[in-house]
């Protein structure tokens, strides 16, 4: 059975998953570090490069490789999803967001190679590299990211961003689909 026809086998399955559904498949699948290494390209001045690997009506299975610099504070829309780290660390900052407000720092988590993590429907959050080794993650979503909402803390501004951006400001305006002030305290 070759890569892809594991993975189509395993998430054509799915339907409407739980967190707990979407974090067996993950498992499941049993991906190795060596099968994603034809996927990987250099991040070029943004926190990763993301390839989609897999996705259907249900779920997306993207990988990521990651640079020196680290994501913005953002949501997965209305998505949950598990991420493994398949190389190197990762440090996973969450924050809490009270409606209508900037997002607050909430704590710190380094994920060492082979750990799984959940980021609930909602959940911000924002991902770097820890060290000085390569990161590389894998992460299944359900249903696949739309609308997702990314912070910039320092402009005090949020802006919901379309499907070819990443967890960063956008780069072309284009990429805003929605754009949101918030008061400075």
């Amino acid at each position: 059975m070759t890569f892809y026809e594991r993975i189509k086998k395993i998430l054509d399955g799915l339907s409407s998953p739980s967190a707990q559904e979407l974090r067996n498949a993950l498992e499941t699948l049993e991906i190795e570090y060596e099968e994603l290494v034809p996927f990987l390209q250099t991040p070029e001045g943004q926190p990763y490069y993301r390839r989609l690997l897999y996705q259907n009506d249900q779920v997306e299975l993207l990988v990521m490789n990651w640079s020196d610099i680290e994501c913005a504070p953002h949501d997965h829309g209305l998505s949950k999803g598990w991420i493994q780290v398949m190389e190197g660390n990762s440090m996973n900052t969450v924050y809490k967001v009270e409606d209508g407000q900037l997002p607050k720092q909430l704590f710190d988590k380094i994920h060492h190679k082979g750990a799984f993590f959940f980021a609930p429907k909602y959940g911000v959050h924002k991902m770097k590299r820890e060290g000085a080794d390569s990161l590389v993650t894998l992460h299944l979503y359900s249903p696949p990211i739309q609308g997702m909402k990314v912070y910039d803390l320092k402009k005090c501004a949020a802006c919901i961003v379309s499907e070819d951006c990443g967890a960063w400001w956008p780069d072309h305006q284009r990429q805003k689909l929605k754009e949101i002030t918030f008061e400075q305290d």
